[in-house]
């Protein structure tokens, strides 16, 4: 399974349909502010401003904006824009692997697809708009797997591009990086170092710091840190191991030591979190 896949997977992620439109004329549309919530917008035709706290965004169309960690904010529709089409979901994620990849990412995330040249966009957000107009059996269904398509097409996209000042570190463009990135994501119990990485891509250690850092705008030790405690998450969540046995499937040879790590991540305890997922 390849790395944006394998991620979205502990994620474990849902996403729905808004109950809301927005028409060209209509007064802003204020959304209040939602924990485990990353709202989503789809815009196919018309201008949209999505107003921020520390900023505002024009969506023209072809664009997708996800708010991963689920802003207070408002729309407002174009007084010249004649037709609006807009799609408006959200994702909702569980503490643990979904939160710690939507804190990952910049917020917001802005993505540009041109619908005339990504063919695939097109059909996507012309499956999604007729589904959440349908409502009919099986809409749900169909729109959480349309609204994961959608979400794997904004993480892989933008290759080295910087959002809001900060990489979407998911959008890996060098092969040799992100080789590097899914020989982690596979095995992160292996005890990896700086060195055998750098060796897997044929790169002295000095140039893989360099080049890792460029493509993801992370340190090697941070996406070392944040993939085992994704992982970390999902074992808790869904296993019956022990909480040895998870610190050693994830790299650790000390419970201690993942203790630390993973409540400095989640701000929890292994147990804690444990007990209130389960709850």
């Amino acid at each position: 399974m390849d790395a944006i896949s394998r991620l979205l997977r502990l994620a474990r992620l849902q996403g729905s349909i808004d109950r809301r439109s927005l028409r060209a004329g209509d007064a802003p549309l204020d959304v209040p502010a939602a924990p485990a919530t990353a709202p989503l917008y789809l815009l196919s035709a018309g201008e949209v401003m999505i107003e921020l706290a520390d900023r505002d965004i024009t969506v023209t169309p072809g664009d997708v904006v996800v708010l991963p960690r689920g802003q207070a904010h408002r729309l407002h529709a174009s007084a010249e824009s004649a037709e609006i089409d807009l799609f408006a979901g959200h994702y909702d994620y569980s503490p643990g692997a979904g939160e710690l990849l939507f804190n990952s990412l910049p917020d917001p995330v802005h993505v540009s697809f041109d619908t005339r040249a990504c063919e695939p966009m097109r059909l996507l957000s012309t499956l999604m708009l007729a589904e959440a107009q349908e409502d009919g059996p099986g809409t749900e269904a169909v729109l959480y797997a349309l609204c994961d398509a959608l979400l794997a097409m904004v993480l892989r996209s933008a290759p080295g591009r910087r959002l809001n000042g900060a990489k979407l570190w998911t959008a890996v463009e060098d092969e040799r990086m992100y080789n590097a990135m899914c020989a982690v994501i596979d095995d992160p119990g292996h005890r990896w170092t700086i060195p055998e990485l750098a060796g897997r891509s044929c790169m002295s250690r000095a140039a893989f710091i360099r080049h890792f850092g460029n493509s993801t705008g992370v340190t090697v030790g941070d996406f070392l840190g944040r993939v085992r405690m994704m992982v970390a998450a999902d074992l808790l969540a869904g296993s019956e191991k022990t909480i040895g046995e998870i610190a050693t499937d994830v790299g650790y040879q000390s419970v201690s030591a993942f203790g630390r790590n993973f409540r400095a991540a989640t701000g929890s305890s292994p147990a804690r979190f444990r007990r209130e997922t389960r709850a």
